[in-house]
C-alpha cells in the first residue's frame, strides 16, 4: 500500500501544481477519490496524510480537505566557519528548565522526545511483563549485560556492516552513558575533545561531567561535521578524543555520506585521536536504505560506537550500549565502578522484544511517522515564520533546525513562548561559546493536531514581533 498512497498523492498534488484545484478548493470526498482512482479509502485517507505532510492539503474539522499551495521552500541554514578555541564546559539551566517545563504539560517542541503513539507500547509492555516473571534472573547483577541483549545487538550490527561478538558489547544506561564512559576510558580531566558545532546539548553534558575542555568544529546542515574543520583543530590543539553524531545529527539532522566517513575515521587513525560515535538516530532514516555507522570503517578499533533505544522503543527504559573496541578494558572499569550494572528487566525486555522480530516492522511505521511529521512542521514554520527564516531539511530523525533573520533572537522568543506555554529549545543551548542566538531546534516527533498547529502559528507570530522590535 505504501507505494500506492504515494502514487496517489504525487497524482493529487499535480493536480494542484497545474491549477485544477486552487488554493483554498474543497477536495472531492475520500470516497469520491476512491472510486475515481480505483483505491480503497484507507489509501486516500494515507495520500491526504502525505500531502498534509508537504502541505498541499489542509484537513478542516468536519468541512473535509482543501488544496493548499506551499510557499515557496526555505533555504538551509549556513554552516558558521568562524574558529573557536578550546573551552571549560558549563551545562546551561535552561537545559534542566526545558525538561522540567515539558513534564507541565507545555507544548512539547523543544526535547528531543518521542510521542508514546509513535512508540511500540503494547509490545514492548508484553515484553516487559514477560521480563518480570523471569525470577531470579531479574534479581541479579547484569554485568557486562544481559547475554540475549548483547547477542540481538551482536546480531543487528551485522547487518549495519559491524560484524562483532557478545563479548563486544557493554550494556549501559542509555546513550548517554555510553558518551561519558567513552570520553572517560580515553581522556583525563582538562583534555581537548573536538565536538560538532552545534552540538547536542547531552554530549556537552557528558564532557562537563568529565572535567573536559570543548573545541566545537564547524557543521554543515546536510554533509555534518566540516572535515576541513576538524583537520586544522588537529594541527593546531592536542585533542584527546572526537565525539560526532554522523547519522542525522541533533539538532541539524545531517548525515555525513560514507565516503566522509571513511576520512573521518582514517583521519582520527593516523592523528591517534579515539572517535566516539553517537548513532542513536541510525534506525530513524526516512527513506532509502539503513545508514552504516562510522564504526564500519574502523578496522583499529579505534571507534567507540554508542546507542541505544530511548528513540525508537522507550526512553524510560534507559537501554543503551556500546562497543568500546580496544578501549574495552577501561570502560568495564568505569562503568562497574559508576554504578555496576545496568538494571535486568529493561534490559531483557528490549532482548526480548527484538528476538520476536517485530522491530523491522515496527520501524517502517516509525519512520513513515516522522518523515512526516518532520515535513509537516518544516512547511508550517515556513508558512509562519519571518521571511529569511531558514530550516534544515533532516535525512532522519525527528528535530528541526531553525536560523531566524539577522537580528532576530531564537533566546527572546524561546522566552516569550515559555509564557504561553509553548516549549521550544533556544539555540544557545547547542554551543558553549554563546553561537546561535538566531536559532531554534523544534521537536516533530509529535502527532500532528490543532494544539502543535496553533503553537508553530503562534511561535511564528512572536519571531515576527521580535523582529520589529529589533528594526
Amino acid at each position: 500500500m505504501g507505494a500506492l498512497y504515494n502514487e496517489v498523492a504525487d497524482r493529487l498534488q499535480a493536480q494542484v501544481q497545474d491549477g485544477v484545484f486552487r488554493d483554498g478548493d474543497r477536495l472531492p470526498g475520500v470516497r469520491a477519490l476512491s472510486r475515481q482512482f480505483g483505491v480503497s479509502v484507507s489509501t486516500i485517507l494515507h495520500a491526504h496524510q502525505t500531502l498534509e505532510a508537504r502541505g498541499y492539503v489542509q484537513a478542516r474539522e468536519r468541512s473535509g480537505y482543501f488544496a493548499r499551495l506551499p510557499l515557496r521552500d526555505a533555504p538551509e541554514p549556513v554552516m558558521q566557519t568562524d574558529r573557536s578555541r578550546p573551552v571549560p564546559v558549563n551545562a546551561r539551566e535552561m537545559t534542566v528548565e526545558l525538561c522540567a517545563d515539558e513534564q507541565k504539560r507545555m507544548v512539547p517542541l523543544s526535547g528531543a522526545i518521542p510521542h508514546a503513539d509513535f512508540l511500540p507500547f503494547r509490545q514492548i509492555q508484553q515484553s516487559a511483563l514477560w521480563a518480570a516473571r523471569r525470577g531470579i534472573e531479574t534479581l541479579e547483577y547484569a554485568f557486562p549485560g544481559k547475554e540475549p541483549l548483547r547477542r540481538q545487538i551482536a546480531q543487528r550490527m551485522a547487518t549495519i556492516g559491524v560484524p562483532i561478538t557478545p563479548e563486544d558489547v557493554l550494556v549501559t544506561n542509555g546513550a548517554q552513558e555510553a558518551i561519558i564512559l567513552g570520553l572517560r576510558a580515553v581522556t583525563q580531566p582538562g583534555d581537548i575533545v573536538a565536538v560538532e558545532s552545534p552540538s547536542f546539548p547531552g554530549i556537552l553534558q557528558a564532557l562537563e561531567v568529565v572535567g573536559l575542555r570543548a573545541l566545537e568544529i564547524p557543521t554543515h546542515t546536510a554533509e555534518g561535521l566540516s572535515l576541513e574543520g576538524l583537520e586544522l583543530a588537529l594541527e593546531q590543539w592536542p585533542v584527546k578524543a572526537c565525539v560526532v553524531v554522523c547519522n542525522h545529527s541533533n539538532p541539524m539532522g545531517a548525515r555525513m555520506s560514507d565516503e566522509r566517513k571513511q576520512q573521518l575515521v582514517s583521519m582520527l587513525a593516523v592523528a591517534g585521536v579515539p572517535l566516539i560515535e553517537d548513532d542513536i538516530y541510525g534506525d530513524l532514516y526516512h527513506s532509502g536504505e539503513r545508514p552504516k555507522p562510522a564504526r564500519a570503517f574502523d578496522h583499529t578499533g579505534n571507534v567507540i560506537y554508542c546507542s541505544s533505544v530511548s528513540k525508537t522503543i522507550s526512553p524510560g527504559l534507559r537501554v543503551g550500549w556500546m562497543l568500546p573496541g580496544r578501549y574495552m578494558a577501561n570502560a568495564r572499569q568505569h562503568k562497574y565502578f559508576s554504578n555496576l550494572a545496568t538494571s535486568s528487566i529493561p534490559q531483557m525486555a528490549v532482548a526480548h522484544f527484538l528476538e520476536q522480530g517485530g522491530y523491522d516492522r515496527y520501524l517502517r511505521f516509525a519512520r513513515q511517522n516522522y518523515r512526516q511529521a518532520t515535513e509537516r512542521m518544516r512547511t508550517a514554520v515556513a508558512r509562519s515564520f519571518p521571511e529569511g527564516t531558514a530550516i534544515s531539511r533532516p535525512q532522519g530523525g525527528f528535530v528541526l533546525w531553525v536560523q531566524l533573520p539577522p537580528g532576530v533572537s531564537g533566546t527572546l522568543v524561546y522566552q516569550l513562548a515559555r509564557v504561553e506555554n509553548i516549549n521550544v529549545a533556544p539555540g544557545l543551548m547547542f554551543s558553549i561559546s554563546n553561537k546561535f542566538e538566531s536559532c531554534l531546534r523544534i521537536n516533530c516527533g509529535n502527532p500532528w493536531s490543532d494544539r502543535i498547529d496553533h503553537a508553530v502559528v503562534r511561535l511564528g507570530a512572536l519571531a515576527h514581533e521580535v523582529q520589529a522590535r529589533s528594526i
